[in-house]
């Protein structure tokens, strides 16, 4: 059985540039992230984030995210975890 330690602790590439790109957006204020947004501005499929995201909102441990809504493309929710 795995447990958490047991899980992946480094991203892959494009899991890097997304956790940067959801960072950068908390910081401008954002929450609320659609996949087909995020693919445009990083040059990725709309499945492709949808994909990692989710694999993050199991890993990531600096941020909370979550699946929020779907309509015309996956809302995530994001906000940085409580230390």
């Amino acid at each position: 059985m795995s447990t958490k330690e047991d899980m992946q602790t480094e991203y892959t590439s494009t899991q890097n540039r997304i956790v940067y790109y959801l960072k950068s957006g908390i910081e401008m204020g954002k929450h609320y992230f659609k996949s087909k947004y995020i693919a445009k501005d990083l040059g990725l499929s709309s499945k492709e984030v949808g994909t990692n995201l989710a694999i993050l909102a199991d890993i990531c441990e600096e941020l909370e995210i979550s699946r929020w809504s779907y309509s015309n493309s996956t809302t995530w929710r994001v906000s940085p975890r409580a230390v």
